[in-house]
């Protein structure tokens, strides 16, 4: 009861956040009309309406409520992760088909602002690379549009290769937007239950579907970035606690293609460095991952230097065209919060109280590896806590019970119902509180590199979108959470209102 109020508190806090940002918002945007945005702090404008997709997505929202928690209980891992990427991408497609199948689908990449406006322009993908720089600030001459101008040119290249097989126009691009946008919850879910267990990643699972970020990976090209680096985080998890050295190699290769899809994934090293962090037995067992690691991550980077693409000088001229645009106009001082509001609109409330729970919990497990560090290494106990004393003692080997986990946290092997077996900590050791404390230790690092990229200034608004690939990993935090019932409604409710009373540009 306790916690639960201190959870009340918290979406009572983020709930007056948004409306101080709307607020304040309106007033500036009616005094000094230097924040270029409708809706304040979406990038949305006010438009009650109905459409096709109403009655999918409520359909969608009140089967995931009503029948997920069941299902997720007793379907096998791999069916469960094969239901809730359909779910996910039901629910995405269901949400943008409130719009109409033109409007909320097929024409949002194929505005003045997008990708698709400069398909033709790469005829030759080399020679383009090679003068891509020369076209990004807006007196250049036939400068690119500004989301190709935005970003590295594997995000363009992308829709290229698209329309090269067949798969072009909008339609297909929205619709390979939404379906492999869909599976960076999958994504979470595999990384989530690699660190912190499965019991964990189950009850994570209907959070990363129902999730109000939906709006927005339906449809724009940071859904689909947001599943590349989500998969990229989730092989290196899969890597560091005892999977086969291979998964490193493709997690490098998905970090390397993030990095030229969006200058702010380089953010992303954050959230690999907690992987590494809390699978650093694993790597301590076979340092030889981090050699397989790099190997991948240098290919992308390599392949597209040859072809004559520089992303340093790339980088730096976007800087100077970001100035030369609107997010030299709007004002850093209201957007620095703001910003953090529309992130309330895209996690969530679930999340916000899982966030709560998860900074708590992290709090409270490193002040039990402080004390643990005090007192001195003691048989049977340790925290599975990053910098703690990590696993208890394990008893001899033969015994058939206890292991010790790839990730370094004492577990025992017990059966689960519908899925066999499942690794979880061993009772008694002291380590029963670790798998949360793990989970919160990934979701902070997320937070972290959110927070930074929000505090350099280069992400003025958008970021419902443009913040996609770190709210992913914001969201298991709501595993944390008692009651999914009522949590998943809160979440339907708000995706719902905001995708029938406002216009998303996204």
């Amino acid at each position: 009861m306790h916690r639960s109020r201190h959870d009340l508190h918290a979406v009572l806090g983020a709930a007056l956040l948004v409306v101080a940002a709307a607020l304040i918002g309106r007033h500036l945007r009616a005094r000094h009309d230097n924040l270029f945005v409708d809706w304040p702090p979406l990038y949305a404008r006010w438009e009650p309406h109905v459409g096709p997709g109403t009655p999918a997505a409520i359909l969608v929202a009140a089967a995931v409520v009503l029948y997920g928690p069941p299902l997720v209980a007793r379907l096998p891992w791999r069916a469960l992760l094969l239901a809730v990427w359909a779910a996910a991408t039901a629910w995405t497609f269901s949400l943008a088909w409130i719009d109409g199948w033109y409007r909320g689908i097929a024409e949002r990449l194929t505005s003045r602002y997008e990708y698709l406006r400069v398909i033709d322009r790469f005829q030759d993908i080399p020679a383009t690379l090679r003068d891509f720089t020369h076209h990004i600030l807006l007196d250049s001459p036939h400068h690119w549009p500004p989301h190709t101008a935005g970003h590295p040119p594997a995000a363009t290249v992308t829709f290229v290769l698209l329309d090269r097989v067949g798969l072009g126009g909008g339609g297909w691009a929205g619709m390979w937007c939404i379906v492999v946008g869909a599976s960076a919850g999958v994504a979470a879910l595999i990384a989530v239950r690699a660190l912190a267990g499965e019991d964990l990643a189950r009850r994570a699972a209907l959070f990363l579907v129902l999730a109000p970020a939906a709006v927005w990976v339906g449809v724009s090209a940071d859904g689909y970035f947001a599943a590349v680096a989500a998969w990229a985080v989730a092989l290196l998890a899969l890597a560091v606690t005892g999977r086969s050295p291979a998964w490193a190699a493709g997690s490098g290769l998905l970090f390397g293609l993030a990095l030229y899809l969006s200058y702010g994934l380089t953010l992303f090293a954050v959230i690999g460095c907690a992987v590494l962090l809390l699978g650093r037995h694993g790597v301590r067992r076979k340092p030889v991952l981090l050699l397989y690691l790099l190997t991948g991550l240098v290919v992308v980077p390599a392949v597209f230097t040859v072809l004559g693409f520089n992303w340093w000088e790339a980088y730096h001229i976007l800087v100077e065209r970001y100035y030369q645009g609107a997010g030299g106009k709007r004002p850093y001082g209201y957007f620095v919060w703001a910003n953090l509001a529309g992130t309330v609109l895209v996690v969530g409330l679930a999340t916000v109280a899982g966030l709560r729970r998860s900074v708590a919990e992290l709090i409270r497990g490193a002040g039990e590896a402080l004390r643990a560090r005090r007192r001195g290494p003691e048989p049977g106990t340790g925290t599975g806590l990053p910098g703690g004393s990590g696993a208890g003692t394990v008893p001899p080997a033969g015994s058939g019970a206890e292991t010790l986990s790839p990730a370094g946290t004492a577990v025992e092997t017990v059966p689960r119902a519908g899925t066999g077996v499942e690794t979880v900590p061993r009772p008694g050791t002291g380590v029963e509180a670790a798998p949360q404390a793990r989970l919160a230790f990934l979701v902070c690092a997320a937070l972290v590199a959110l927070l930074a990229a929000d505090l350099s200034g280069m992400s003025k608004a958008e970021t419902e979108r443009i913040w996609l690939p770190f709210t992913v990993w914001l969201l298991p935090a709501a595993a944390l959470l008692p009651g999914p019932r009522l949590w998943l409604t809160a979440q339907a409710v708000l995706a719902l209102l905001l995708n029938h009373l406002l216009l998303t540009s996204w």
